[in-house]
């Protein structure tokens, strides 16, 4: 199988760190310091089309795919903006996938050209304080009231509510007694985040201080049923369909974080003298960056291979969990490796490998750690009985 890129795909590329040279490492410190989202980057991605690279041109997108939208990914964090930069922006490119492909056509209309157009800035509401990655069991309820509902619960670890105005989430609609699957009963719905009845609470937290992260408290939120995605009920399914995509985007991205650091510990290694000779001579420093570059090309591998699968409407759960897995685990040594090399100029902030490993850590443990994707490849994959 042929992973070259086209033509097309080496210019998004090029384009992207193109665009993203204006952004420069003095622009990523200031505003891991200040904590200020790093909206004029985000505006000058939309701007680009970069935002709407795989929606259907039909709603204002470029109409390309996910191996697109794994490039531009790729590239944002390579040129140094990190996971600050994919995280700033990535919603926009797997989080509404759903509303893609179970919206209503009226929906997509009204709703796409929007985000594409980054008018609308949308969060992703799942993970809950007391459930998890147990999202069957989730709390919050979404109660109908003649043509609304009235949504009561909690949502934690939410990306960019702080700045969004929408917010894409998924509710039980019907208790789970009275189910015959945990998975049913639950509904997915896109609307507006009303700060009247959502309370939206900014948490602190080890890295990417300029991409808030919060805690959500719902209550009585009044959404229309025509803000509701697909049928009553059959959400948890909807929901799995971005799954595979978010999973993709966010390895891509690893391995471009993974490379960024890999690329300072070199030219550090490169022109840092001790006793008379670079410290790159040395066999203690070679191995481990040489190790790191290995692992983060064989992620790089099958991030691409599950993109190009999803892309084909392929079945490609194994590739997507694996290719997160592997590149997290690759972008987390590389990132340790490349603060080690530095030594104790790893540890100060104005050589940014610090902010590469503080950063590295989230999309290590989420949105699923490696120990439930070691579970799904040994169930799924090996046939190995459920564990838990």
């Amino acid at each position: 199988m042929d992973f070259t890129w086209t033509p097309e795909q080496r210019q998004i590329r090029e384009s992207v760190l193109k665009l993203c040279s204006r952004f420069d490492d003095h622009y990523w410190l200031s505003h891991d310091e200040s904590g200020e989202f790093p909206e004029d980057f985000c505006r000058a991605l939309a701007d680009a089309g970069f935002v709407g690279i795989a929606v259907p041109e039909q709603y204002g997108g470029s109409g390309l795919g996910t191996t697109e939208a794994a490039i531009v990914l790729q590239a944002i964090s390579e040129s140094g903006a990190a996971n600050s930069g994919v995280s700033a922006i990535g919603i926009g490119l797997f989080g509404l996938k759903p509303l893609l492909v179970y919206g209503s056509e009226e929906q997509k209309q009204a709703w796409l050209p929007r985000i594409v157009r980054r008018e609308d800035i949308a969060c992703f509401g799942v993970t809950e304080p007391n459930t998890g990655h147990d999202t069957t069991h989730l709390k919050t309820r979404a109660l109908r009231q003649g043509d609304h509902y009235l949504v009561r619960g909690e949502k934690i670890w939410i990306s960019t509510a702080q700045i969004a105005n929408k917010i894409m989430f998924i509710a039980r609609t019907t208790p789970i007694e009275e189910t015959a699957r945990p998975m049913d009963g639950l509904s997915l719905f896109y609307t507006d985040l009303d700060r009247r009845y959502v309370d939206v609470r900014k948490i602190n937290k080890m890295g990417r201080a300029c991409v808030d992260s919060n805690e959500l408290f719902f209550d009585d939120l009044p959404v229309p049923v025509a803000h509701r995605v697909g049928e009553e009920g059959k959400g948890f399914k909807y929901l799995l369909q971005g799954l595979n995509a978010e999973r993709i985007l966010i390895a891509a991205g690893l391995v471009g974080l993974g490379r960024a650091a890999l690329k300072r510990a070199t030219d550090y290694a490169k022109e840092r003298v001790v006793f008379g000779r670079p410290i790159g001579m040395n066999q203690s420093i070679q191995h481990p960056l040489a190790i790191n570059w290995a692992q983060l090309e064989a992620a790089n591998l099958i991030a691409f291979q599950a993109a190009s699968k999803f892309d084909r409407g392929e079945e490609c759960g194994a590739e997507a969990n694996a290719a997160k897995y592997l590149a997290a685990e690759a972008a987390f040594s590389t990132c340790t490796n490349a603060v080690m090399t530095l030594g104790g100029m790893g540890y100060a902030k104005e050589y940014h490998v610090e902010r590469y490993l503080r950063e590295v850590l989230i999309h290590r443990i989420a949105p699923i750690s490696p120990q439930l994707i070691l579970c799904y490849i040994a169930e799924r994959v090996l046939g190995l009985p459920k564990s838990y």
